[in-house]
């Protein structure tokens, strides 16, 4: 969509609802109206800006006179501009995300029995278990659910599946070491021994903790 449509578009909605029947708009009531409708969003979208040279740079385009910066520096600058904006909203995105990580491990912290392993990694135990543990890189069969903190399921095997310890998340990689072979576990995995910064495609947004329920059922070399 080109900017003119957008700002067409911007400009019908709060006009729309202006009586049919008002006077029509003189000269100066419509360039006065884009001029509020403009400045408005620009002042939600960038703030600070220096009018005079807002309105110089508006009046020499609009008249068609010689602008006071060429061409290639007036788009160096407003790509440079652009990035700047799209990095200062990811990075306001990415503290939203985190915060409400946080605030889920915190609160599952808080919940009873839970234990803390290093890393953050969080436990507890359904049932407990008397067999063999796993060894760092070693091969463990189990079964599990893996869930979003909204309590979606993003993985699950029921059947009895081997992995090397090498080949899972860090999470798996730090708690399944402390468990017994016939244990179940819940595990409350941060987004840092996940799948991180990055996330995992469309299934698992960035900075996601993860909350598995593991049957650890056989350890092998």
């Amino acid at each position: 969509m080109s900017r003119y449509l957008v700002l067409s578009l911007f400009l019908i909605t709060p006009f729309a609802l202006a009586a049919t029947d008002t006077a029509p708009a003189s000269d100066h009531d419509l360039a006065y109206s884009l001029g509020a409708s403009l400045g408005e969003r620009l002042r939600q979208e960038v703030p600070g800006l220096q009018l005079d040279a807002l309105v110089e740079g508006l009046r020499q385009a609009y008249l068609g006179q010689p602008s006071q910066l060429d061409k290639a520096r007036m788009q160096a600058i407003l790509q440079q501009h652009d990035e700047q904006a799209n990095h200062a909203a990811e990075q306001a995105e990415v503290a939203k995300l985190q915060a409400v990580e946080t605030r889920f491990m915190a609160n599952e912290r808080a919940r009873a029995g839970v234990h803390e392993l290093p890393e953050g990694v969080l436990y507890s135990e359904l049932k407990s278990g008397d067999g063999a543990q796993p060894k760092p890189g070693g091969r463990v069969q189990v079964r599990y659910t893996g869930k979003l903190p909204d309590g979606s399921v993003f993985d699950q095997n029921q059947q009895p599946q081997w992995f090397s310890l090498d080949s899972v998340i860090e999470g798996w990689q730090v708690a399944l070491p402390h468990m017994k072979a016939g244990a179940t576990w819940r595990l409350v995995i941060p987004s840092a021994q996940a799948y991180g910064a990055e996330g995992a495609g469309d299934l698992i947004a960035p900075y996601t903790p993860l909350v598995f329920e593991i049957e650890l059922l056989a350890v092998g070399d």
